[in-house]
């Protein structure tokens, strides 16, 4: 049975169309403020994923303050930011004030998530934490103990208190008839394919809303190593859809196909994403997006947030110039950015407008869920 809800989660497209009002004003060339913000609170983590994106993305390093981050919260409630998801190249529960962040965005009015290995989580916060998430997603991409920590590069026993936490999250959310959607998230390569069943099966075992397995980025120069071609082989394929058919009325499993049959292909040659879901790393370090965080990309560095008010940055010229920048045809996206990004969808979308191939109009049926994580 297929998971059914009064409203649709959508865990492979974008939510641009229920944003039509922000998104009009951008092609009528207003500056506007990003819909969705992706942000760490530090760059620290105390995993060693195979697959980690984060270590290509090394940057200077700044000590996030508490005040840097709640002033960052304000501001983005302030100039219109809709919500913002605490992943990024970072796991954020390092942070000491993690928790109070999330209360304060959400007592800003914003959306908030966290996506986290979920191992650093306290048990005792989490009856506060959850009613101030819109969502929170675990990223896990093992359903066994010696995959889980050959995967996670992890310690002896993370794996148990992963599920501890995530048996709690889920008890919490039923007792207190919680909207926070509750998720699991497989990065997945080829290598790991003997862990999508048992992963979709403990999933449905811990009681969450859904498992999303997802495809894995590299750098232009492959640094990751990834056989994108893999994606394609038929077992591979054949495993997922059997993986979904674990889906009931109470959870979704769902591959994300349309990156994951993409391979690493773009249909556009600009990148106008980062206007409406833009990064900042867990150093402060604000840029268009994550791939663009790394020392070598200084051109596209924006400003910090422990520096400078994110609202000063976002008024400022030199965040408009980068922005104008990585949309012109002086920016080869084939060439410079990593392969299908936070911003792919949305990018596909804009680029179809700009291209005339699609209309702006209004989208059909009810807001989705987390409709404002575009």
């Amino acid at each position: 049975m297929i998971m059914k809800k009064e409203k649709e989660l959508i865990l492979d497209s974008h939510k641009l169309e229920w944003h039509g009002d922000r998104v009009k004003a951008w092609l009528d060339g207003e500056r506007i403020a990003p819909i969705t913000m992706d942000v760490a609170l530090t760059r620290i983590c105390n995993y060693n994923c195979s697959y980690c994106f984060g270590k290509l993305q090394e940057n200077v390093q700044t000590t996030l303050s508490k005040d840097a981050v709640f002033s960052f919260l304000d501001d983005a409630a302030e100039i219109g930011v809709k919500a913002v998801s605490l992943i990024s190249d970072g796991e954020s529960t390092c942070s000491p004030f993690v928790y109070d962040a999330i209360t304060r965005g959400k007592s800003n009015g914003l959306d908030m998530a966290l996506g986290t290995n979920g191992a650093l989580l306290k048990l005792d916060k989490l009856k506060k934490m959850l009613p101030a998430l819109t969502y929170l997603r675990f990223n896990i991409s093992a359903g066994e103990p010696e995959r889980y920590k050959e995967i996670h590069g992890c310690k002896e026993g993370d794996f148990e208190k992963v599920q501890k936490v995530i048996r709690k999250c889920t008890r919490i959310k039923k007792q207190n008839d919680l909207e926070t959607t509750i998720g699991l998230q497989m990065v997945l390569l080829p290598d790991f394919l003997d862990q999508v069943m048992p992963l979709a099966k403990l999933g449905k075992e811990l009681g969450v809303d859904y498992l999303v397995i997802k495809h894995c980025s590299d750098s232009p120069e492959r640094e990751l190593g990834i056989d994108y071609e893999k994606y394609l082989e038929k077992d591979l394929t054949q495993t997922l859809k059997q993986a979904e058919a674990e889906s009931t009325s109470d959870y979704l499993v769902k591959a994300k196909w349309s990156k994951i049959l993409d391979g690493s292909e773009r249909i556009y040659d600009r990148c106008y994403g980062p206007q409406f879901i833009m990064q900042f790393s867990g150093s402060g370090l604000v840029a268009p997006c994550g791939m663009l965080f790394n020392n070598k990309y200084k051109r596209y560095h924006i400003g910090n947030i422990a520096e400078q008010s994110f609202k000063e940055i976002w008024q400022g010229e030199k965040y408009w110039e980068v922005m104008n920048f990585i949309a012109s045809n002086k920016f080869d996206i084939k060439k410079t950015c990593a392969t299908l990004c936070l911003q792919h969808k949305v990018n596909e979308y804009l680029w179809k407008l700009k291209q005339g191939e699609i209309e702006l109009r209004e989208p059909e049926g009810a807001p989705p869920q987390h409709v404002n994580f575009i």
